[in-house]
C-alpha cells in the first residue's frame, strides 16, 4: 500500500474516532488522487460526488491537517455548496465567502496553512457564523467601497491565477492560499431539476450518516443539527385529512387481499388465511396554471402528503387550460410542475366524469381563479388555497387552507 493511501486510511480512521459524524459522512465517499488540481476538490459522479486530492499538496500537510483538509470538502458538500454556487453571480467573492463560512468549523490546529478566516478582513467587522450569503453580502460591499487591503490583493490574485498570495494579518505578514472551486463548473451547466435531484441525494445521504452517528456516540455536530432539521421537518396538516375523508367518501371503490398467518384459513388448514382491507383511491387534481403561486403548490403537496399518511392511495393530474400530467402520487419522489398557462376546470372535471369507476372522490387544488365547470357525476371537493378566496360560483364543497 502506498504512503498516500495509508496516510488517508489513518486521517479517515482518526477522523470516525473523534468525530464520527464526518468519519461516517467521509465513508460514503468515493475518493480519487489528482494532480491536475492544485488542493483538493469535489466534482460530480453521477447524481452523487466524489472527492479529488492532488498527491502534491498532500503531501506536504501534516496529519492534523490532512484531517482538517477533509473536513473542509465535507463541510462544502453537507452545506449545499456546490448547489448554491451558481446563484451567486461574483464567484470570486463566492469562493472566499463558502470558505469563510466552513473554515469556523474545523479548528485553528487542523485548518491547512492559509485558509480563508474572518480576521483576514478586520475591515469588514464580520460576525461569526452567520452563513455564506451574509458573507457575500459583506465581501460585495467592501469591494465596492475599496476599503479591504487584504481583499483587493486577494481578487487581483485570483484575476491573474495566484495560487497564494502575501497579506497583513493584526499587523503581521501572513499567507493566503486562494479557494479553488474549478471542479465545481459541471453544476453550472446542469437544469434545475437536475440540481434538486443532486441536493435530495445529499439530503439522503445527510440522513443516514445522522442516524449512524447517532448510534455510535449519540450526537451530530452542532453545525449540521439546523440542517437536518430543516431536511427532517414537515408542515402539520392544515387540515383533519383522516376524519373528513371517513365522513366524505364513505365505502371504497378497491379492495386488497393480504395473507395473514393470523387468521385461520377455513378451506386449507396449512395455508395462511386472507386479510380483506378497503382502501380509497382518491384523484387529486392540481391547479399548476400561472396564477398559482411556487408557495401555494408546496402547500397542496404537503397536503397530499398528508391525505397519503391516511392510507389512501392518489392519483395526481395536473392541468391548467388542459390536462397536461397524470400519476400515481409518491411523497419519496421529485414532484416535477407541468402547465403554468391559463386556467379551465372543465378538462379535469370531463376526465373525471369518465373514469368514475376508478376514483372514491375528487379534489381539486387550486386557488380558484377561474370560471365554474359543469357538475362534476361523483363526489368532489374543492380546496383552496390559504392565500385565495372561497369562490361562490363553484359546484359543491369548498374547504380553505388555513
Amino acid at each position: 500500500m502506498s504512503n498516500k493511501v495509508e496516510q488517508l486510511a489513518k486521517a479517515s480512521k482518526d477522523l470516525m474516532l473523534s468525530e464520527p459524524f464526518y468519519g461516517m459522512f467521509l465513508i460514503m465517499l468515493n475518493k480519487r488522487w489528482d494532480d491536475n488540481i492544485p488542493t483538493a476538490g469535489v466534482c460530480l459522479n453521477g447524481i452523487n460526488y466524489q472527492l479529488l486530492i492532488s498527491e502534491k499538496y498532500w503531501s506536504t500537510l501534516s496529519e492534523s491537517h490532512h484531517i482538517g483538509l477533509l473536513k473542509h470538502e465535507l463541510l462544502h458538500i453537507g452545506f449545499f455548496h456546490l448547489t448554491d454556487y451558481a446563484s451567486l453571480t461574483d464567484r470570486d467573492l463566492a469562493n472566499i465567502a463558502m470558505d469563510l463560512e466552513i473554515n469556523q468549523y474545523i479548528a485553528s490546529r487542523l485548518l491547512p496553512p492559509g485558509g480563508m478566516v474572518l480576521s483576514m478582513f478586520p475591515e469588514l467587522n464580520l460576525e461569526p457564523q452567520k452563513g455564506t450569503h451574509y458573507y457575500y453580502e459583506k465581501l460585495q460591499q467592501g469591494k465596492k467601497d475599496g476599503n479591504c487591503p487584504n481583499l483587493n490583493k486577494m481578487l487581483a490574485g485570483m484575476g491573474q491565477g495566484q495560487m497564494t498570495i502575501s497579506i497583513d494579518v493584526k499587523g503581521k505578514a501572513s499567507t493566503a492560499q486562494m479557494p479553488d472551486h474549478s471542479t465545481w463548473k459541471d453544476m453550472e451547466n446542469l437544469s434545475e431539476a437536475e440540481q434538486k435531484l443532486i441536493q435530495k441525494q445529499v439530503e439522503h445521504i445527510l440522513k443516514e450518516v445522522a442516524e449512524q452517528a447517532q448510534k455510535a456516540c449519540g450526537n451530530v455536530p452542532g453545525e449540521f443539527s439546523e440542517i437536518l432539521d430543516r431536511i427532517n421537518h414537515k408542515e402539520a396538516p392544515k387540515f383533519d385529512w383522516r376524519g373528513y375523508l371517513r365522513r366524505f367518501t364513505g365505502g371504497s371503490t378497491k379492495i386488497f387481499t393480504k395473507k395473514t398467518r393470523r387468521k385461520y384459513n377455513k378451506r386449507y388448514d396449512e395455508n395462511p388465511g386472507l386479510k380483506i382491507k378497503p382502501k380509497r383511491h382518491i384523484l387529486v387534481a392540481i391547479d399548476t396554471s400561472g396564477s398559482v403561486s411556487s408557495n401555494e403548490l408546496k402547500e397542496f403537496l404537503g397536503e397530499m402528503h398528508h391525505i397519503q399518511k391516511t392510507g389512501t392511495e392518489i392519483t395526481v393530474v395536473q392541468a391548467d387550460t388542459a390536462i397536461s400530467h397524470i400519476e400515481k402520487f409518491n411523497h419519496r419522489k421529485e414532484f416535477q410542475v407541468y402547465g403554468r398557462g391559463g386556467t379551465t376546470f372543465q378538462p379535469v372535471v370531463d376526465y373525471y366524469n369518465s373514469n368514475l369507476h376508478k376514483y372514491t372522490c375528487m379534489f381539486y387544488f387550486t386557488d380558484g381563479e377561474a370560471s365554474a365547470p359543469t357538475k362534476a357525476k361523483g363526489r368532489m371537493l374543492w380546496v383552496l388555497s390559504s392565500t385565495s378566496n372561497i369562490n361562490p360560483d363553484l359546484i359543491g364543497p369548498q374547504i380553505k387552507l388555513n
